[in-house]
């Protein structure tokens, strides 16, 4: 079973709909603890504020993903959804993440190299620096467009699978053995993104 968790702040029918047109068939939609810890897979799509994740803590959500992924359930978060995988982001501090990377989510900056920077980041970009290990990109070439829509921004690090460049290199895609986040919308990114669900069903 596939568990797409419900925090009130996620595309879901979109997640849903590119999942079972690559063949999965048991999709659950769901808000319960027990669903994640039973589940297969973890989906966690995402949008908006990151103060809507305060959700996952309030239904336990938050614990029962740590246990799932403390037992080798793979986990695919989309968006905020990979913000959630950090320490925290500086749009909403009262909200903790998951705290599965370290570091924190920051805003875009309002200028870099004495030009201004449009915020929010949206339209189509491209993957760079993919590593060569990850599971979760594999098949996916460097120069791979994909679709973004957001204002805050994970940092590079030895996890990230993928960057982009936007006001200088952000985190596209990060990974560390089953957890796994992708700032960009794979449902929105044609056959590349269908690739990384296809990649992540594989698992």
């Amino acid at each position: 079973m596939i568990a797409i968790i419900d925090y009130k702040a996620g595309n879901l029918t979109s997640v849903v709909k590119a999942l079972r047109f690559l063949g999965a068939k048991d999709v659950v939609v769901t808000q319960s603890p027990q669903d994640v810890l039973r589940a297969d897979k973890i989906v966690l799509p995402g949008v908006g504020h990151f103060r809507s994740t305060q959700l996952l803590e309030d239904l336990g959500l938050t614990k029962a993903t740590r246990e799932a992924v403390r037992t080798d359930t793979p986990f695919l978060g989309i968006c905020v959804g990979l913000q959630w995988l950090y320490a925290g982001s500086t749009e909403a501090p009262e909200a903790a993440g998951l705290g599965h990377f370290a570091g924190e989510c920051e805003r875009f900056p309002a200028t870099f190299e004495g030009h201004d920077l449009k915020s929010p980041h949206v339209g189509w970009n491209s993957l760079e620096n993919i590593r060569a290990d990850s599971r979760l990109l594999a098949g996916i070439g460097p120069g791979s467009f994909v679709y973004y829509t957001h204002s805050w921004r994970a940092p590079v690090s030895a996890d990230t699978a993928a960057a982009t460049m936007y006001g200088g290199a952000f985190t596209a895609a990060v990974e560390r053995d089953n957890v796994m986040g992708v700032q960009f919308h794979p449902e929105k990114s044609a056959e590349t993104g269908l690739q990384v669900l296809k990649n992540f069903l594989a698992l």
